[in-house]
């Protein structure tokens, strides 16, 4: 039987350092989760070999990201290394207001300027099991050098340490667990009361 209980869309974050599978854990939500659609972020970053303009992300010049700005066209916006990347309020608004769940993969800067926007989003960070774990993982892409990959634990160390604003922390030393606690958590925060607008009127009609 269908849920009678109608709830608004609610906004899922994850953040976690480069390499300690926030993507992966994310493609596993989006694969399981019919009621989850992932927000594609604007970039400057340029686009690499396999990449679509619109689907993996919105690829702007410089020029126009900061345009994009000066419009106020984005919910959160940060400098993540050389590039930015920003979260775009009209597709967010609009997947929310067709009662769908919106899946941002983005940082603690993006998260917290979200949190000041909208208060009520769901927050969760992940970790690696080790820093060695991470750097192992790092290294294993075989798409960086050793400048790089030492910028980025360098990085991952300073993303940690914005751990505690999150709502949830899962430790990832195995993708399928991992994603499945978060699959947990997602389900878990649908069913908060605040968010099933429809339940006073529910409820209304069982004891008149």
């Amino acid at each position: 039987m269908a849920d009678p209980i109608t709830r608004r869309g609610l906004l899922y974050v994850l953040s976690s350092p480069s390499g300690a599978g926030k993507s992966t854990i994310a493609r596993k939500l989006l694969a399981s989760d019919p009621e989850l659609t992932l927000s594609v972020s604007a970039t400057t970053r340029p686009i690499r070999a396999g990449e679509v303009d619109g689907s993996h992300y919105h690829f702007k010049t410089d020029a126009e990201f900061d345009a994009m700005i000066e419009d106020g066209a984005f919910l959160e916006w940060a400098h993540v290394f050389t590039n930015r990347y920003g979260t775009l309020k009209a597709e967010v608004d609009r997947t929310l207001a067709a009662g769908r769940d919106v899946l941002l993969d983005i940082d603690w800067q993006g998260t917290q300027q979200l949190k000041q926007v909208d208060p009520d989003i769901v927050r969760v960070f992940i970790l690696p099991p080790s820093m060695a774990e991470l750097e192992r993982r790092l290294r294993g892409r075989g798409t960086d050098s050793d400048e790089v990959i030492a910028g980025r634990m360098e990085r991952a160390a300073a993303e940690i340490s914005h751990w505690a604003e999150y709502d949830y922390v899962l430790v990832n030393d195995d993708a399928e667990s991992c994603a499945a606690k978060a699959q947990a958590i997602l389900e878990a925060e649908r069913l908060r009361r605040a968010r099933r607008t429809g339940l006073v009127d529910f409820v209304r009609t069982l004891i008149g």
